[in-house]
């Protein structure tokens, strides 16, 4: 079985894949201090809960945006369970598309990872967000090859540094305004009509930029954890895919080994 971890800027995602079939996942919050026996403690806890053995892992592949927790993680990958760790990006596991880029070299892991798992999964020019941290908004082409693409801050950070700026205005919840109104009656309401509205303006607007700069018919594929939230009030989404990076891992480690 194959152990994949995508180690983003706020949690890592453990998923344990038996061909491409994600048969269990664990998340934890990303701390590059973190030990690979530490790792150990927690992680071999949740497979025994599950009812895996180590023994049934004999494939690992870490697609990493904190670099210094690979070191950690490969570690954990060859203390514990005897396997040579496979690094997304580099060596076998290299990305094995075109990176049309000025600094191909600077490409995140998981927009790579993104990029690989949409053009195996969706035809056509693809235009791929991911809410995380960060979001990124990507364009990948129809034979497969990454051309660039956006970074703004994501919801949750545009939050906080509303909210840390400010003397008086409160925390938040990131949530479906109960209302289409963008005329706020109350502090609250009106903190979540900008952010939650404003996002929905910028996503929007943002791909519908990128779709014309494209020039031919583009699928808009969505993924992170609040890609469904959006689902529910915009049709901008063609396809909501929560797994495509940890996809794109097991595709990539799958093609690394044959």
């Amino acid at each position: 079985m194959l152990l994949a971890a995508d180690v983003g800027n706020t949690n890592v995602v453990f998923a344990l894949f038996e061909g491409r079939e994600i048969k269990a996942r664990w998340r934890i919050a990303t701390d590059a201090r973190r030990t690979g026996d530490e790792y150990a403690v927690w992680l071999l806890q949740l497979l025994e809960i599950e009812g895996y053995k180590r023994e049934d892992i004999d494939q690992i592949i870490i697609g990493s945006v904190v670099p210094r927790s690979i070191h950690n993680l490969s570690v954990l990958s060859r203390k514990y369970f005897d396997v040579e760790p496979m690094i997304a990006g580099a060596g076998e596991a290299d990305w094995g598309i075109e990176v049309d880029v000025d600094e191909p070299r600077s490409l995140g892991a998981d927009r790579a990872l993104n990029a690989i798992a949409a053009h195996a999964k969706y035809e056509g020019d693809l235009v791929v967000i991911d809410f995380g941290t960060a979001t990124t908004i990507d364009a990948v082409d129809f034979n497969g090859a990454y051309k660039g693409g956006i970074i703004a801050p994501g919801i949750n950070l545009s939050l906080d540094a509303l909210v840390g700026n400010t003397a008086k205005l409160p925390r938040i919840a990131i949530e479906k305004p109960s209302s289409t109104s963008v005329i706020g009656r109350n502090t609250e309401d009106q903190m979540l009509i900008g952010v939650f509205w404003g996002y929905v303006a910028l996503i929007e607007g943002l791909v519908d930029r990128m779709k014309t700069e494209i020039g031919r018919p583009a699928k808009v594929v969505a993924t992170g954890g609040l890609a469904l939230l959006f689902d529910e009030i915009t049709d901008l989404f063609d396809e909501v895919d929560s797994d495509l990076t940890l996809d794109g891992l097991a595709m990539l480690a799958e093609r690394a080994s044959s």
